[in-house]
């Protein structure tokens, strides 16, 4: 069976990360990779920052000088991933989450802060795992659709008529 090693840090002080929200983190690392049949053992690092933290990655990375959700940071490229051979695992790339935007956008959409974190999740470890909604309209559909059936799965689907009157 596959297994996952997911590193969980706290790099912000602003907002406390409620209980459940690490074990959250780990289920969807592990639902990407079972829908993607990714059948080797694999690492993911996810950090938690703040706005401020966020906005000087998306900078230095992007060139985008504003805060966002969510930043990939992937390590692999055409399915070839890093190979940690002390924990023989493949190491998939990190995650940096601004628990600031995810609060607020769970506000937004009208659903948890978990639900929230859990589609950030998601959405970063198909971005992991070479999904691009940015340059590739096609994509952007069929992620979009992985990203449901996830959750879905997980029990945090999304109510659809809040999201079509707020869109």
């Amino acid at each position: 069976m596959t297994k996952v090693k997911v590193a969980i840090t706290n790099n912000q002080k602003k907002i406390k990360v409620p209980t459940g929200i690490r074990l959250l983190i780990r289920k969807c690392c592990s639902a990407v990779l079972t829908e993607e049949k990714f059948d080797d053992d694999a690492e993911v690092s996810v950090s938690f920052v703040d706005n401020e933290q966020i906005k000087e990655l998306n900078a230095n990375f992007r060139n985008i000088d504003r805060a966002t959700d969510v930043l990939s940071f992937p390590l692999g490229e055409n399915g070839e991933y890093d190979y940690n051979n002390e924990t023989e695992a493949y190491m998939l790339g990190d995650i940096v989450i601004s628990l600031e935007t995810a609060l607020k956008q769970a506000e937004i959409y009208g659903h948890t802060l978990e639900r929230e974190i859990g589609f950030l999740t998601v959405h970063s470890m198909l971005h992991l795992l070479g999904y691009d909604h940015v340059n590739d309209t096609l994509g952007a559909k069929i992620m979009r659709e992985k990203e449901e059936l996830i959750l879905g799965e997980l029990g945090y689907s999304r109510d659809i008529s809040f999201v079509k009157d707020n869109e």
